[in-house]
C-alpha cells in the first residue's frame, strides 16, 4: 500500500492584479500549489493606471512577503520624494493655496512620509511586475471569472463561457470591483457604489514638471462654477532634464465636472487628453506644460466608485471561498489607502496560509475577522475624505457597479 500523500489541490486565485500576485508570490515561497486566472489576453493588454503611495503599513505587507533579493529590487524600483513635501497649489494664480485640506486629500507631509522621511511610490505597472516575478507560468489568460462551484472536495471556478476550472482547495476572488465571487461569497451584501466623480489620468515628460519642484502636490482650481478639479502629482528626483522619462499626475472633478463621452470611462487616448485640456485652459501657465506636453496616448478616464462606506459587511463563512483586494473593500483615491489595504490582505492571507501548510479549516474565517477590521477603518476613512474633496455622498438611491 503506497504511503505517498496525494498531491495537495491547487489555490485558485481569480485575477492578476497586485494584489492577486503578491498573494501568489507568498505561495510560490511557501511552495503552495496555485494557480491565477485572469480575464486579459496579457499584462500590457490595456493600460496599468496612476501611480501608487505606498504607507509604511503597505512597505511592510509588501516586505514581509517578498524574498529579502525581491523586494530590494522592489525597494530599488520605487520613487522616494522629499523636496518641499505635501503642497497646495491655485491652478489659476500659480500660488500656493489658502485652503485647508487636512484629511480631504492625502494629508499633510507627515501622513504622506513611509520610509527614511521619504514619500514612497511607484508605478502600478512596475509593481505588478515585480510581482509577477516567478509566477507567470501559473497564470492562465483570458479565463474571466463569474462565480464558482462547491464540491465534494472542494471548489472550482466557473468561467464566462460556462467552463470550468480544475478542483482547488480554495478560491481566492480578487478580480476587482465587478468580482463575481464577490458577489456569490456574500450574497450580493459586497457592494461597490459609483460616486459620479470621474477622473483622468495623465503622464508628461519630467521635463514639463520642472516648474515645480521635488514634492507632492495638489493643483486645485476651486473657481469652476460647476465644481471643482484638482491634480495631484509626485514630482521626484531624478531625471528632470531627460525628455524620454515621464512623471504621471491624476486630475480629479467632483461628480458631473469630468464627463467622458457616453460616460465611458474605458476610453483611452486623444479623447481623454482633449477633456483635461479643456478643463484646463485657463490654468496658470507654470502648470500648463503638465497638458501641453502630454503623452495623449497614455491619457485614460477612470471611474472613481467606493465599496459601503460603513465597513466591509459580515456574511456566513464560506471555508473554501474568499475575497482580496477591490473585491472586498473598493476604495476612492482620497488618501491613497487602497493598494496599501490590498496588500495587507495578500501578506495576511499568505501567512495563514503558510502556517497552516495550505487550505485548513479557520484559515478563511481568521482571515476574514482581522480583514474586516483594518479595512472598515480605511473604507471609511477613504470615504470621509472623498465627500470633502470630491463632493461625493453615497445613499440608499447611489447606483453600483
Amino acid at each position: 500500500m503506497s504511503t505517498t500523500p496525494p498531491p495537495q489541490k491547487p489555490i485558485l486565485i481569480s485575477g492578476a492584479g497586485l494584489a492577486s500576485l503578491l498573494l501568489a508570490q507568498s505561495l510560490l515561497l511557501s511552495r503552495i500549489p496555485f494557480l491565477l486566472f485572469e480575464r486579459d489576453a496579457s499584462f500590457v493588454f490595456r493600460a496599468q493606471g496612476y501611480r501608487l503611495r505606498l504607507s509604511h503599513e503597505g512597505l511592510d505587507a509588501i516586505e514581509s512577503v517578498l524574498s529579502p533579493e525581491t523586494f530590494q529590487r522592489f525597494w530599488d524600483t520605487c520613487g522616494k520624494t522629499s523636496g518641499a513635501g505635501f503642497a497646495v497649489l491655485d491652478a489659476v494664480t500659480g500660488e500656493k493655496a489658502a485652503v485647508d485640506l487636512s484629511g480631504a486629500g492625502p494629508g499633510p507631509r507627515g501622513g504622506l512620509v513611509s520610509r527614511g522621511d521619504k514619500v514612497v511610490g511607484i508605478a502600478r505597472g512596475e509593481m505588478r511586475r515585480v510581482f509577477a516575478e516567478g509566477c507567470e507560468e501559473f497564470i492562465q489568460w483570458g479565463r474571466e471569472v463569474v462565480g464558482y462551484e462547491l464540491t465534494e472536495g472542494g471548489v472550482k471556478a466557473v468561467f464566462a463561457d460556462g467552463a470550468k476550472s480544475v478542483e482547488g482547495s480554495l478560491l481566492v476572488g480578487g478580480e476587482g470591483i465587478r468580482s463575481g465571487v464577490a458577489k456569490q461569497l456574500s450574497g450580493g451584501k459586497l457592494k461597490v457604489y459609483d460616486t459620479g466623480a470621474r477622473g483622468i489620468h495623465g503622464q508628461a515628460p519630467t521635463t514639463a514638471f520642472r516648474g515645480l519642484g521635488e514634492g507632492v502636490f495638489i493643483i486645485l482650481d476651486g473657481s469652476r462654477a460647476d465644481g471643482a478639479v484638482s491634480i495631484i502629482t509626485n514630482v521626484r528626483p531624478g531625471g528632470m532634464d531627460d525628455p524620454t522619462v515621464n512623471f504621471g499626475w491624476t486630475m480629479v472633478g467632483k461628480p458631473g465636472v469630468i464627463r467622458p463621452p457616453g460616460d465611458d470611462h474605458t476610453i483611452v487616448g486623444k479623447v481623454a487628453a482633449d477633456v483635461a485640456k479643456s478643463l484646463t485652459t485657463h490654468w496658470h501657465p507654470r502648470f500648463k506644460p503638465l497638458l501641453d506636453d502630454m503623452d495623449v496616448n497614455e491619457a485614460a478616464f477612470w471611474k472613481i466608485t467606493c465599496s459601503t462606506p460603513s465597513g466591509v459587511p459580515e456574511w456566513p463563512n464560506e471555508p473554501r471561498v474568499t475575497v482580496i483586494g477591490d473585491a472586498a473593500h473598493s476604495m476612492t483615491p482620497a488618501g491613497g489607502i487602497g493598494a496599501n489595504t490590498a496588500v495587507r490582505d495578500s501578506a495576511l492571507l499568505g501567512r495563514l496560509l503558510r502556517e497552516a501548510g495550505g487550505c485548513k479549516p479557520g484559515v478563511t474565517e481568521a482571515y476574514e475577522k482581522e480583514m474586516r477590521v483594518y479595512a472598515s477603518e480605511a473604507v471609511g476613512q477613504s470615504y470621509s475624505a472623498a465627500t470633502r474633496q470630491f463632493g461625493v455622498k453615497i445613499d440608499e438611491d447611489t447606483p453600483t457597479v
